[in-house]
């Protein structure tokens, strides 16, 4: 083996072996200019499975649950797989390996317990486990795979879950999928219910009010369809995650909810959405460089 090839094993070695939990130096590869959402504080994760980062996660302890999941969106293929659930094993012990671990069949380490969400959370609840990265975006079994991790999801009525939010995301995967023309970034996340919060559990998993999304295609087909005017390189959308809430983010459609529920889904410019994330979290929060716009 020559010097070099030595050394760049040597370098890919560090690199798949390094803390993964703490830094999103390993995977910044899934942000637009490797530069990660500004404004949002949390424990970067980067999320490995079969020793591959797949994705990015900014994970909040207290919350037991992720502020966003970011990743690189390609076309899927093959069915959707079975869901293994795992978790974090660097959340509970920075010593750890790297890779994310299917749950045990009987009693969790209560290490882990206390680091992050866990089964027994979602059981017996009246929510589902609401995928920020879903499988549905990712082309390889091991990439479809490691979305079904709990540090990856986030408490999602089922209204939402297996109804407007998932038309969006069967929407963003067509339209990225028939006109981005080079590496699509998406950036899923939460927004918290102003003031007190919602809990799983006894305090144990926090409730988002709603979900948002966004992606980022710097290079795309300009041959668009009227119907896509104004989406490309960016476009956001936020959802409802209960049907209870005002309606000053997004209103609740009267000819559809019967339809709808109230877990209805508005589609929106970037700046739009980042100005009612900004609202929330009471921070200058910004979501991709330049705003997707900068020098390529």
């Amino acid at each position: 083996m020559s010097a070099f090839c030595a050394l760049a094993a040597f370098v890919l070695a560090l690199s798949l072996c390094g803390a993964d939990v703490g830094d999103f130096a390993p995977c910044l590869q899934f942000f637009y200019r490797s530069w990660p959402p500004k404004g949002l504080a949390g424990t970067p994760i980067c999320q490995r499975y079969a020793n591959q980062h797949h994705f990015a996660t900014l994970y909040s302890r207290p919350r037991r649950s992720p502020w966003f999941s970011a990743y690189l969106y390609t076309a899927p293929a093959g069915k959707r797989p079975a869901a293994s659930w795992k978790y974090e094993p660097q959340l509970a012990d920075p010593r750890a390996a790297g890779d994310m671990i299917p749950f045990p069949p009987g009693p969790v380490d209560q290490n882990v317990v206390q680091s992050q969400a866990v089964e027994p959370d979602y059981i017996n609840s009246t929510y589902t486990r609401g995928h920020l990265n879903p499988s549905l975006h990712h082309r390889s079994h091991d990439a479809r795979t490691a979305t079904f991790t709990l540090t990856n999801v986030v408490p999602q009525k089922v209204g939402s879950n297996d109804g407007p939010w998932e038309v969006l995301e069967q929407a963003v995967h067509k339209t990225l999928g028939a006109f981005c023309l080079g590496d699509a970034y998406v950036v899923t996340g939460v927004i918290p219910y102003r003031g007190g919060q919602r809990w799983l559990k006894e305090h144990r998993v926090a409730v988002p009010e709603y979900l948002w999304s966004a992606y980022c295609c710097p290079h795309y087909n300009h041959s668009l369809p009227q119907e896509l005017s104004g989406t490309f390189p960016t476009y956001g959308a936020v959802g409802r995650n209960d049907p209870s809430s005002g309606e000053e983010i997004v209103p609740v459609s009267q000819a559809a909810k019967r339809q709808f529920r109230g877990y209805d889904v508005r589609r929106m410019p970037l700046h739009t959405l980042e100005m009612y994330l900004r609202d929330r979290v009471s921070a200058e929060l910004s979501l991709f460089y330049e705003q997707c716009l900068g020098s390529r």
